[in-house]
């Protein structure tokens, strides 16, 4: 049985986490799977969006420590450089917009993978923990990187050392994740947003994400060079063409992503 399921339809590709009797906890067979699926959404054309979820009641509960604890398994070092470090930089620097929906628990790193996509929606009976502390460990897959730029500094500590768990609801308050929608209804409204995205001109998309991840260390300075850069080099794609002929002409654009 794959502990990645991957399919693409309508050009989003989506991703599954599939290994719902350990809580979609990951070992280092479901690591390389996710890796290599990411690799294949951004070598794969027809690709415009990302769509990440999980089987089961749970998002992910993390690394599976069994593995972890194991004498002849990997060392937590080889685990966060081999492991998750790759995925995060995968999602970080994905020419496309990822998806996440969370449809239940979502803890330890399993939290951090999903507050590193571009768009985070939650079903209302999900929830986040940074449970670290509770094995006396710190927070990775990005953790201490996401979590305080958008949360703030003062909760996202107290989130770490407390372990306190967040439901969706809260979350959504604390701008953590984008929405959460009721279970009967999270499915496919958490669809409909990769659908609109795969529509829309995912080359600036693209761009957007490469300024905001330079956002985090440029000054405004920088930044605003950057964004000139960025916006010509949007200007000459054909979707601009694209959207400024359907704005002039009243009717819907039809962008292709290039």
């Amino acid at each position: 049985m794959s502990f990645i399921l991957k399919e693409v339809n309508d050009h989003v590709a989506y991703i599954t986490f599939n290994r719902p009797e350990k809580f979609n906890s990951f070992n280092r067979e479901m690591a390389m799977d996710l890796q290599k699926a990411l690799d294949e959404c951004m070598s794969d054309e027809n690709v415009r969006a990302v769509y990440i979820t999980a089987t089961g009641k749970a998002f992910c509960a993390g690394q599976d420590l069994a593995e972890a604890m194991d004498p002849n398994g990997p060392e937590l070092r080889a685990i966060v450089h081999g492991h998750y470090n790759p995925i995060i930089e995968r999602i970080r620097n994905i020419e496309k917009p990822v998806v996440c929906a969370v449809n239940g628990v979502a803890a330890g790193a399993g939290a951090n993978l999903a507050l590193c996509c571009d768009i985070v929606v939650a079903a209302e009976q999900a929830t986040f923990i940074q449970a670290f502390s509770k094995i006396g460990l710190i927070p990775d897959c990005g953790g201490t990187y996401f979590l305080p730029r958008l949360i703030g500094f003062q909760k996202a500590s107290a989130l770490m050392m407390m372990g306190d768990k967040v439901d969706a609801k809260e979350a959504e308050r604390l701008g953590m994740i984008y929405k959460y929608f009721p279970a009967d209804t999270f499915e496919e409204e958490s669809k409909n947003i990769a659908r609109y995205l795969a529509t829309m001109p995912t080359q600036a998309f693209a761009y957007t994400k490469l300024a905001l991840n330079d956002s985090f260390q440029n000054n405004l300075t920088q930044q605003l060079a950057l964004e000139e850069d960025y916006q010509a080099t949007c200007g000459e794609t054909a979707d601009f063409a694209e959207g400024t002929a359907a704005f002039l002409e009243k009717r819907q654009a039809q962008f292709t992503g290039k």
